[in-house]
């Protein structure tokens, strides 16, 4: 029987790259973003002709609590249950601002989804998978949980949070049988990287990450799919970084 994954900002990118993988393993997709569900619903369509999966979208903004929990309850009725939650939504600031320029609303904004967002769709999830003894939470965080950017102080909060909210429910979800896992990607070829392109062109050329290259949401799909095939089973709270070598300290 196949098993069922709901996939957060899953309409390009990152998530739109897990969602291919694990629909090529026959996992059931829910993908849900912000995109009217006329538009977001043709790659759906796209993968269940190509791998015979069910796949579904759902508009939906995880920073408000009744989308939340709206899309939650519909994705268990529409397929039945839920085996596998992927927090991978988020936003990058409107405007990179220098720190000391930083603005509330933009603060707000960036928490709202990539933290609030993450923290409470896990604790939706969690509810449920608590109940059925079975499951896994898996959140896409970022090198910027650890490694600082000034002009986008927002977002580093925002991922630095997504990491102790992995630790507190591998701590909670634990007694329930339920392994959760974070996954940081590096610098990663998609739209939220696209406007700084040369930047990190220069910077991988000298040296930045360890493999001269960027990467790929394929990359990070990889590390979704070992996690959810089990071959992880025993080692939940763990991070899994897929930044070719960036998070390595040289001399």
């Amino acid at each position: 029987m196949s098993k069922t994954v709901f996939i957060t900002g899953a309409s390009h990118g990152i998530g739109a790259g897990i969602a291919e993988k694990l629909a090529s393993e026959h996992w059931n997709v829910a993908v849900c973003a912000l995109k009217d569900p006329e538009i977001g619903q043709v790659p759906c369509s796209a993968l269940s002709e190509r791998y015979g999966v069910d796949a579904r979208y759902y508009r939906c903004d995880i920073s408000c609590r009744e989308d939340r929990e709206n899309t939650f309850a519909a994705v268990i009725r529409d397929f039945g249950g839920l085996d596998a939650l992927v927090n991978n939504a988020g936003v990058a600031p409107k405007v990179r601002n220098p720190l000391l320029d930083m603005t509330e609303e933009s603060f707000d904004y960036v928490l709202g989804i990539n933290l609030k967002g993450t923290l409470f769709m896990s604790q939706l999830a969690g509810r449920y998978f608590a109940q059925r003894k079975s499951g896994t939470i898996i959140n896409i965080a970022s090198c910027s949980s650890t490694v600082v950017s000034t002009n986008r102080g927002e977002y580093c909060i925002s991922k630095a949070g997504v990491s102790m909210v992995t630790q507190l429910f591998a701590v909670e979800m634990a007694k329930y049988g339920v392994n959760v896992y974070e996954i940081r990607p590096g610098i990663i070829a998609t739209d939220m990287t696209g406007g700084v392109k040369e930047k990190y062109d220069r910077l991988i050329a000298d040296g930045l990450t360890l493999q001269p290259r960027w990467g790929y949401p394929e990359d990070v799909a990889k590390a979704v799919a070992m996690m959810l095939r089990g071959d992880l089973g025993y080692s939940t709270g763990q991070v899994i970084n897929v930044g070719g070598g960036l998070e390595v300290v040289q001399l």
